[in-house]
């Protein structure tokens, strides 16, 4: 039986948010040119882990820039979402914070807004995971909301949940970061686009895995 309260709130609305979401990146040209940018450099390191990949438009976004992606998602709901979508593409019900992949087998991971229900300190575990998960050299684009509050939500689109969405600190994120042993490489700072999404400010930071003494 399923008891975590994030899995059973994307369940739930699973269906509404593929509606609403789904298409998102046709209004989002910074977004699209940030993933452009991160396909080009992610090509030649290996296969990348969509975290998070909701209906798995952003899987197919890289997908369609060459890159040999998969989607990992809390919900199975979601990733049959995304299946139906784009069906000949890989996704799989999974954690994101610590995505079951073979040790250095990733070339880079793309996680937009997947972090936003981690509690502060659960970012710096969640980030050393992915390092482990990652090839030397191997990138991370993370995209969240600025802020330092946490709205909660008992209802969406007419479904009970319990969710909590954290804003986090450009520099709280980016220090968790660096502890795991990344090495930022780009930082992005938006306003939103009210026609297309929620009222508030984006980050996007472009992260390379460091090695750490005899580490790979």
């Amino acid at each position: 039986m399923i008891t975590d309260p994030l899995q059973i709130s994307y369940d739930r609305v699973a269906a509404d948010y593929t509606a609403h979401i789904a298409d998102e990146l046709t209004g989002k040209p910074l977004d699209r040119a940030l993933l452009l940018a991160f396909a080009e450099q992610v090509r030649p390191l290996g296969p990348v882990a969509d975290l998070g990949c909701g209906p798995g438009h952003v899987a197919a976004f890289l997908a369609d820039a060459g890159v040999a992606v998969e989607g990992i998602d809390y919900s199975s709901e979601m990733v049959a979402q995304a299946a139906r979508r784009y069906p000949t593409l890989t996704f799989r019900q999974g954690d994101p914070r610590a995505p079951d992949v073979a040790e250095v087998s990733l070339g880079g991971m793309v996680a937009f807004y997947s972090i936003i229900h981690l509690p502060p300190d659960g970012l710096v575990p969640t980030f050393q995971a992915w390092w482990r998960a990652l090839r030397p050299a191997g990138l991370v684009l993370v995209a969240f909301h600025i802020g330092e509050s946490v709205r909660h939500l008992a209802e969406w689109w007419g479904h009970p949940v319990d969710l909590a969405f954290r804003f986090l600190p450009v520099t709280t994120v980016t220090e968790a970061l660096e502890q795991a042993h990344f090495t930022i490489l780009a930082t992005l700072q938006r306003a939103p686009d009210p026609a297309v999404e929620h009222l508030s400010q984006r980050a996007y930071l472009l992260a390379r895995k460091d090695v750490v003494g005899g580490d790979t």
